[in-house]
């Protein structure tokens, strides 16, 4: 009665949980296209876009990846021996759910002979728990004994692993302890047999003690043949028919044999109540704290591997992304496995910012969608880390769990340049990736940061460029303006116009010169005249795409890219000081 109240407890707060995560998918804002949508907006366009999947050929799609799913193929092709630990863990707790704790529910529905202590049951179950133990040996072997690299342990991660522990060694324990226990024996005994004869109880507990595991005050070894005997015809009569030989449970039965030399004192002591409820407790709270938890993530992955089987950037809408990333922020189980591939990991250590790496991005990112406040310190290291991202794509093609790492670090970052500032950006390689997803922005959202950047950074200097002040500037020009890089050398350059034929900027506008201020070429053409201060009023510094075009072809081989990302950071030093 008492555990039947406290599991319904538990489900209606799991259940609570699970509609205000669900809530919270919808209301919840990411990116810089969330304010466009309201919550019930979203809601409707999650119905349309169910309605249209499930009334269409990609129906077929979500079966192949449910399939997927169910056997965790993604997770093998990546790391076998993560395959083997998840496999491990989430298969051995689910059968575990069904077939032990839900076994009143579930279990004797299906199942017409069905009885825990009988076979194949009494044997499937301490299968199902040693499943578990191998998994969780294996994830903490991973985490804390071969330390993979660039994984990171937070509290949520060693929650997961100590609440598992929990529930599956105090099971072993409550059964093994109900396997030795006197009381459990003759509260059996009683309720089976109802053996009157001394003799018939001494023989029965005498066989129970030698075969099953039983501990015993009064019986002790050697045991009388004659009584062994007796006792397994008086088990076969009344026991057999309900209970298996305990050496099946052989997580139980092993763990009964180490407590034997103490059962006995422990039985009295009331050890079995206490484990009782631990392991009960243990489960509850699993269960009533499942959707709070990093172990949502058994549903919210399963929910973003479907998602975005079936969504693409072209063709979904934008209110759908939105939900969508908010469900893979829940997705992440924080298996590092986008960090072990970044390409960025020595920026990571060079600046001694973890955030720069995905896995910890995604960890952080889930605070500021939850509204936390950051403090100065994580805010500027979560900046630097999305506008470090070299954009290799890398964590988006690794991750096992279907997390578009790509459309999220774009759209993240982009909300950023909207709403916080747009010159880290310029001196960044985002500044490349925003140019080639230009379409996904309107023209107003794209040139917005871009006029911030050149106000904020190159605006003294827009009278520079002005053909009757550049000389009469130029005169008064700090000489900290002039460039002596070796590796920057801007001499050899004929004027061949290379550089700004193929530049994709320039192409962008119908007159460049008159966008631009000066082009690539005009740029070089004042380096080479000592001009520095004067090219650095050109907006081409502050709109170039860092593509590296014009440095790839030109014929001279003048590094015209990392001239252009020296005069911006020259820019910036004279801003500073």
């Amino acid at each position: 009665m008492v555990f039947d109240v406290l599991l319904y407890i538990a489900l209606g707060i799991c259940g609570l949980g699970l509609m205000v995560k669900v809530f919270f998918w919808f209301s919840r804002k990411i990116g810089y296209k969330a304010d466009a949508f309201t919550t019930s907006a979203r809601l409707v366009a999650a119905v349309k876009g169910l309605a249209g999947i499930f009334f269409s050929l990609k129906i077929f799609t979500l079966l192949k990846v449910f399939i997927d799913i169910l056997f965790q193929i993604h997770m093998l092709k990546e790391n076998p021996l993560r395959w083997l630990m998840h496999i491990l863990i989430i298969w051995g707790f689910i059968l575990l759910l069904l077939m032990h704790a839900l076994d009143d529910i579930i279990t004797m529905k299906i199942f017409d002979d069905y009885y825990s202590t009988l076979n194949p049951y009494l044997c499937l179950r301490n299968v199902f728990g040693a499943m578990v133990i191998a998994g969780l040996f294996l994830a903490v072997w991973r985490r804390m004994i071969i330390r993979v690299p660039r994984m990171k342990t937070n509290a949520m991660d060693f929650y997961a692993i100590i609440i598992l522990v929990v529930i599956i060694f105090s099971g072993i324990l409550l059964e093994g302890m109900q396997i030795a226990s006197p009381s459990v024996f003759l509260e059996m005994e009683e309720e089976y047999a109802a053996l009157d004869d001394e003799a018939d109880m001494r023989a029965l507990e005498s066989f129970w003690v030698k075969e099953y595991g039983l501990a015993s005050a009064t019986v002790k070894e050697p045991f009388d043949p004659e009584d062994i005997e007796w006792g397994q015809e008086l088990n076969e009569e009344y026991c057999a028919y309900c209970h298996a030989s305990n050496k099946w449970a052989f997580t139980g039965y092993a763990t009964a044999k180490l407590l034997k030399p103490v059962a006995v004192g422990l039985d009295h002591a009331g050890a079995l109540n206490f484990l009782w409820y631990l392991h009960v407790l243990a489960c509850l709270f699993g269960l009533a704290y499942l959707p709070f938890s990093k172990m949502f993530h058994v549903i919210a992955t399963p929910v973003s591997l479907l998602a975005n089987s079936v969504m693409s950037r072209e063709t979904s809408s934008p209110a759908n992304t939105i939900t969508r990333q908010i469900i893979e922020l829940d997705a992440c189980t924080h298996c590092c496995t986008c960090s072990l591939h970044c390409s960025a990991m020595m920026a990571s250590k060079a600046r001694g910012n973890p955030y720069i790496l995905p896995s910890e991005k995604m960890v952080i990112l889930k605070d500021m969608v939850k509204g936390k406040k950051l403090s100065p310190a994580q805010h500027g290291a979560i900046v630097e880390g999305i506008y470090l991202c070299t954009n290799c794509d890398r964590c988006t093609v690794v991750c096992p769990s279907g997390i578009n790492l790509r459309e999220l670090w774009l759209s993240v970052r982009e909300d950023l340049v909207q709403k916080q500032g747009s010159e880290p950006m310029m001196l960044s390689p985002f500044s490349l990736v925003r140019g080639l997803n230009r379409n996904l922005l309107s023209g107003e959202a794209y040139a917005k940061p871009l006029q911030q950047t050149q106000k904020a950074l190159a605006g003294e200097f827009d009278e520079i460029t002005r053909p009757d002040r550049t000389v009469a500037l130029q005169e008064e020009a700090d000489k900290k303006w002039l460039l002596h890089s070796d590796d920057t050398d801007f001499s050899c350059c004929f004027g061949c116009q290379t550089c700004t034929t193929v530049c994709p900027v320039v192409k962008n506008y119908d007159n460049p010169s008159e966008s631009l201020g000066l082009l690539p070429h005009q740029i070089m053409y004042c380096l080479g005249a000592g001009l520095t201060e004067g090219a650095s009023g050109a907006r081409m510094l502050w709109v170039c795409l860092t593509c590296y075009q014009c440095q790839e072809h030109c014929p001279q081989q003048v590094k015209v890219t990392d001239l252009l990302y020296e005069l911006k950071n020259k820019a910036v030093q004279k801003l500073e000081n």
